[in-house]
């Protein structure tokens, strides 16, 4: 779980939809796995999507541990923050939200 923030801010938020894209359509039998993943998400090496993947694992199996809890958020104050830049504050700044009816 060290590599947990990293992982955040490495990744965008579409590379991480494409991703998981990719792992649901590519089969996981299939021997060029990780290059057909690669090719789906763009910008990334077959060992950067296969590290990708086992970091996740390893997030999930945290998760489903019990153990996560409220100790993350102890163990990793302000991750949002590292990730968080000039250009998104700028960027996201000006949202609006519709109102609740």
């Amino acid at each position: 779980m060290d590599d947990f923030p990293n992982v955040l801010c490495e990744w965008s938020w579409e590379e991480n939809k494409s991703f998981e894209l990719a792992l649901a359509v590519v089969d996981e039998r299939d021997p060029d796995r990780w290059k057909v993943v690669a090719a789906m998400v763009g910008g990334k090496s077959a060992e950067e999507v296969e590290k990708h993947y086992v970091i996740l694992l390893q997030d999930l199996q945290f998760i489903e541990s019990g153990e996560m809890d409220h100790k993350l958020g102890e163990a990793q104050p302000c991750v949002q923050l590292e990730c968080w830049t000039d250009q998104d504050h700028k960027e996201k700044r000006n949202i609006t939200f519709p109102p609740l009816n």
